[in-house]
């Protein structure tokens, strides 16, 4: 299992790669995004760390084409900016990245970030098929169906779904969505939930009702059941 870092900063991906390597991951790094098409084709990485600002194609069209692609739409991607304003955020959350986060940061935050995400893709086998509504989850399928049509979700919003489902008829508040899926609790990052509760809600389509705003607390589904 390997991970790809993508980053025009030799500096940057290089250290990012060392550190990777020696903390007992294996890792390689790509300047660009051909380089990292190419490393693609023979090898597909369990997490990329991508960055926005990359000479060529930019680092959002090639997180848009790893998702709409599917040997490698499950992929994993924390996003790496050095911009740091909402609109990058925001964005990159709505294409399908899992995390991001913001340069210059720490190699041990960083990892901490990794294992994090790395920990929720571990295979979830012989979990029990639920509903809420006209939504059906299977989680050791990976499938979610919305009045019986398959709706193709991305691995963070699958998770939060998922978790929403469980726990039926509770109001979760958002910090606790973001420390149970993303696996950290930073103040002001909520408007990460609000991005993926939009995003499942429109990919839903109808069913999206389901997933019921509880003003100043948070989400729940199935609140009227």
């Amino acid at each position: 299992m390997i991970i790809y870092c993508v980053e025009d900063d030799m500096n940057v991906r290089d250290l990012v790669v060392y550190a990777l390597n020696t903390g007992g991951f294996r890792a390689t790094g790509f300047p660009d995004a051909k380089s990292f098409l190419h490393g693609l084709s023979k090898e597909l990485p369990v997490l990329v760390l991508l960055d926005i600002m990359l000479p060529g194609t930019d680092g959002l069209t090639v997180l848009k084409d790893l998702k709409s692609n599917p040997e490698t739409r499950d992929i994993p991607v924390i996003m790496l900016t050095a911009k740091g304003t909402e609109f990058d955020k925001v964005q990159g959350l709505d294409l399908g990245a899992d995390d991001y986060i913001t340069k210059p940061f720490g190699v041990l935050e960083l990892i901490s970030r990794i294992k994090s995400v790395l920990r929720r893709v571990t295979p979830k086998e012989n979990l029990k098929e639920i509903s809420v509504g006209s939504i059906t989850l299977n989680p050791a399928k990976h499938l979610v169906l919305a009045e019986n049509q398959e709706v193709r979700l991305t691995l963070k919003e699958f998770e939060l779904l998922q978790y929403l489902m469980e726990n039926k008829g509770i109001v979760l508040s958002r910090e606790k969505l973001l420390d149970r899926i993303w696996g950290y609790d930073f103040e002001g990052e909520t408007r990460t939930v609000d991005v993926h509760i939009r995003t499942l809600r429109r990919k839903l389509g109808h069913c999206g009702e389901e997933i019921e705003t509880v003003r100043g607390i948070g989400y729940r589904t199935g609140g009227s059941g």
